[in-house]
């Protein structure tokens, strides 16, 4: 009998022993447990007959250690180099702290004399163990052991190889055009790059990443992604294997390999355990090599619904009472990467109806909408948003989406099929939804044909929502009140931040949500408009007649607890 079998025995009873768990409970779980080959401890907590802490708790008072939570207590990553990858998966074993020749070790069983052992002899150091909770454990050695052994792996290849020839042949198209990424990563014949840049692109994808850039310095190659707006250091690579992954994603989204002077774009279909996520990739020369960015569109992760986007109440009887007129244009505006194209589709999908005829012009396209004529712009072949607008008007639409109104030539069509009985949808890149008033005129767009198509323009930005695993209330400065436009004499209500946890990986958040803000065009800014009146003046006159600001939405998100103060500062400006 094994130490490992003794050890789920002893610890089977000594929890009946304390009351932990009875002898059904056991017995269930000791079947469970050989059938499908976890730890008895793991088991019993799947199953729901202990807790994580619970379990913890008794194995540190039974083998009279401490417990380690690897969540919370940070690990200095040189020490991960003095225990060998192969036995920190073996035994599940994590150092986490070394003192002279005394190394301190997170372990799953602090009686596992074999294990203790085999450390002592790899590490020549004499092992101190503590107890942790085996799904840390598991986290930790997946996150860190398995992509540094990984690493190892690539680097050997590299040194051993004399070309690139072999990682790109291992991968092979689908003829459905979707590449199974989990495949391709647990295949035994994929070289070690492209495990390293499945790897990559899976982690970003589980972190829920709007955006990974892959971008070579001069020492060092850097992975980063952007999560919930900010973007966040993932790993840094040799910058030895940069060909080699570079190369890799290149082949993955059909670029040409060897034209390395150009930029590139390209995109990648793929399927990552039970999600299917669109991969938009662009690569562009650089001094030190390509960069790589991938724009990531998770089609399981999008909720196209305008009643949960984040609007208030006001606001959202405003902008569906401006895209349920017959005719007329409605534009939703902000930078990129706030949301606009979520909007419309949800926008879209509420139209959407048997008895209407609905057709999209976009660049890409993000998301395939039933029931809807989606259409591709491709400008190589002369399909840009202006023809393909042109061709629309002869098929009997009733509501037009063009993607983004981005020169006057498009501007001009869309209010002409919107004077003509149609419903146009359409982007912007501006600020504010005054200042789209300004810039369609900038476009060379005469005011009066704006002031008698445009029906609404609606403004929007994401700010970060606080995690709800570790909010907590917090007392806020008052210059940071100040700043934020707020009277401190005039806060009734409470603030509060996220202290930083496990879900939200130390950030405080987690999440993002919509502030928008709604500008109905209505006769006196229409009278604004044909006069050429500044951007303030029509804000001021859009505000007096109900608009509810961006600043005013996102203090509304702050009142409710919803986010923190700084990212109200950091998304809006002070009126």
């Amino acid at each position: 009998m094994t130490l490992f079998i003794i050890y789920c025995m002893r610890l089977g009873e000594m929890l009946v022993q304390a009351g932990l768990i009875n002898e059904e409970m056991l017995s269930e779980a000791i079947e469970v447990q050989k059938r499908e080959g976890t730890r008895l401890g793991s088991t019993l907590v799947k199953l729901g007959y202990l807790t994580s802490k619970e379990l913890l708790d008794f194995l540190s008072k039974k083998f009279n250690c401490p417990a380690f939570d690897l969540s919370e207590d940070s690990i200095d990553e040189e020490l991960l180099k003095i225990v060998p990858a192969e036995l920190a998966m073996r035994y599940l074993v994590v150092p986490v702290k070394r003192k002279g020749k005394i190394l301190t070790v997170a372990m799953v069983n602090p009686g596992d004399l074999a294990a203790i052992e085999d450390l002592q002899f790899a590490t020549g150091h004499e092992i101190r163990p503590v107890v942790a909770a085996e799904e840390s454990l598991i986290d930790f050695i997946q996150d860190k052991y398995q992509s540094q052994k990984l690493l190892s792996d690539v680097m050997h290849e590299i040194e051993e190889s004399e070309g690139l020839e072999g990682s790109v042949e291992l991968i092979e198209e689908k003829k459905d055009e979707e590449e199974d990424m989990s495949a391709i990563f647990e295949s035994d014949e994929s070289s070690p790059v492209m495990k390293l840049a499945s790897q990559i692109i899976t982690d970003a994808v589980k972190m829920n990443a709007s955006d990974l850039h892959i971008e070579p310095y001069e020492k060092s190659l850097r992975v980063r992604i952007r999560v919930d707006g900010i973007l966040h250091e993932y790993k840094k690579l040799p910058f030895k294997i940069r060909n080699a992954l570079v190369t890799v994603f290149k082949v993955m989204a059909k670029l040409k390999v060897e034209e390395k002077r150009l930029p590139q774009d390209g995109r990648i279909k793929a399927r990552i355990g039970n999600r299917i996520v669109d991969l938009r990739v662009s690569s562009i020369p650089t001094i030190f090599g390509e960069k790589i960015a991938f724009r990531i569109l998770d089609r399981t992760a999008v909720n196209l619904d305008l009643d949960v986007l984040g609007f208030d109440e006001e606001s959202l009887k405003r902008f569906r009472r401006a895209i349920k007129t017959p005719f007329g244009i409605v534009l939703v505006t902000g930078p990129t990467g706030c949301g606009k194209t979520t909007t419309l589709y949800s926008a879209l999908l509420e139209l959407n109806d048997p008895g209407i005829n609905i057709t999209t012009a976009e660049d890409p396209i993000e998301y395939s909408l039933h029931g809807i004529n989606q259409v591709q712009m491709k400008e190589q072949v002369g399909l840009t948003f202006a023809s393909a607008l042109r061709s629309y008007l002869r098929q009997d639409p009733n509501i037009i989406m063009v993607g983004e109104i981005r020169d006057t030539e498009t501007a001009e069509i869309a209010i002409r099929a919107s004077l003509t009985g149609h419903l146009v949808l359409s982007s912007v890149h501006t600020n504010s939804a005054a200042a789209t008033i300004t810039r369609l005129v900038n476009m060379d767009v005469e005011p009066f044909l704006i002031a008698s198509s445009l029906l609404c323009v609606q403004s929007q930005r994401l700010v970060r929502k606080i995690c709800p695993e570790c909010r907590e209330e917090v007392e806020v400065p008052k210059e940071l009140l100040i700043d934020a436009g707020i009277d401190p004499e005039k806060t009734d209500f409470p603030f509060y931040q996220g202290r930083g946890c496990k879900r939200c990986r130390g950030t405080g958040y987690f999440g993002r949500i919509g502030i928008f803000e709604v500008m109905l065009v209505t006769k006196k800014i229409r009278e604004l408009i044909v006069k050429k009146a500044p951007t303030n003046e029509i804000e001021k006159t859009g505000i007096e007649e109900g608009m509810i600001s961006l600043r005013e939405a996102a203090l509304r998100k702050l009142r409710e607890g919803i986010t923190t103060i700084e990212e109200v500062i950091r998304e809006t400006k002070v009126e």
